[in-house]
C-alpha cells in the first residue's frame, strides 16, 4: 500500500530515504500531505512528484524514470530546419502564468480535462515567483503557440508539462531548454512519464535506484538555472 500522508501534518511529509519507499504500480508511493512549494520542493529533492493537486494527492517515483541529458537531445533535419528559419521566437521566465493556463487548457489527444487544478497554478505561480520554476516560451508573429515550464534544483531541471498550438512548436522549447541547460551544466531533465514522444527527442529510461543516484549528484551542485545566460 502507498504511504499515506498526512494534510498540514510534520515536516518531512516524505520518508528521510527515498529508496525505503515501493512503486505500486504505475509508480504511485503516497496519498495526501499538502499541495504547496515546501512539499512540492521536499518531493522532487527525493525523486517524487505529485500528478495532480486534488485531495488526496497522489505522489509518484515510476520505475524506470525517463530522463533525456541536454547534450542529447535529439533534433530532427526538419526541427533543426525550422530554428534556423528564425520564425519563432523562444524567451524564458516572461510568460510564466501564460504558459500553465495553456499547459491546462490546450486539448490533448486521448485526454479529457487537465490534471492542472487551481491549486497547481498558485503553487507553480509562487515557485516561480521565488525564482525556482521556470518557462519557456515560444512566440509566432507575437502570439504564445508553444512552451513548458518546470522546476530548476541544482545540475537537475525536472519538467512538468508542456504544451503547442502550432506544429513543432513545443519541440522548439525543448531544443531551446536543452541548450540553454547544457551550457549550465545541468546534468539531466526528469521527464517523469515515458512516453514516445520524449524517446523521439533522445529521452531514455534508468532504473529507479540509478535515478536517485543521479539526482543525489545533481542535488550537491549550487542551482544552475541563474547562471544562464
Amino acid at each position: 500500500m502507498p504511504v499515506i500522508l498526512i494534510p498540514h501534518g510534520r515536516r518531512p511529509q516524505f520518508p528521510v530515504e527515498p529508496r525505503s519507499l515501493k512503486p505500486h504500480g504505475s509508480g504511485l508511493i503516497a496519498l495526501g500531505g499538502d499541495y504547496t512549494p515546501e512539499t512540492i520542493l521536499e518531493a522532487y529533492r527525493k525523486g517524487i512528484f505529485p500528478w495532480e493537486g486534488k485531495d488526496p494527492v497522489p505522489w509518484f517515483s515510476p520505475e524506470p524514470r525517463l530522463i533525456l541529458v541536454p547534450r542529447a537531445f535529439r533534433a530532427s533535419k526538419n526541427l533543426q530546419k525550422l530554428d534556423r528559419r528564425g520564425l519563432l521566437d523562444v524567451t524564458f521566465d516572461t510568460a510564466f502564468e501564460q504558459v500553465i493556463e495553456a499547459c491546462a487548457s490546450t486539448p490533448r489527444r486521448g485526454q479529457q480535462g487537465s490534471w492542472i487544478t487551481q491549486s497547481v497554478v498558485e503553487t507553480w505561480s509562487a515557485l516561480h515567483a521565488a525564482g525556482t520554476a521556470h518557462s519557456v516560451e515560444v512566440w509566432e508573429d507575437g502570439a504564445l503557440v508553444g512552451g513548458l515550464y518546470g522546476l530548476a534544483l541544482g545540475r537537475a531541471f525536472f519538467g512538468e508539462s508542456m504544451f503547442t498550438r502550432r506544429s513543432d512548436a513545443s519541440k522548439i522549447a525543448m531544443l531551446h531548454l536543452c541548450r540553454r541547460l547544457h551550457r549550465s551544466g545541468v546534468h539531466f531533465v526528469d521527464c517523469q512519464q515515458d512516453t514516445r514522444h520524449l524517446r523521439s527527442l533522445g529521452a531514455v529510461t534508468v532504473p529507479r535506484l540509478r535515478y536517485l543516484v543521479l539526482l543525489r549528484a545533481a542535488l550537491s551542485w549550487p542551482d544552475a538555472w541563474p547562471d544562464s545566460t
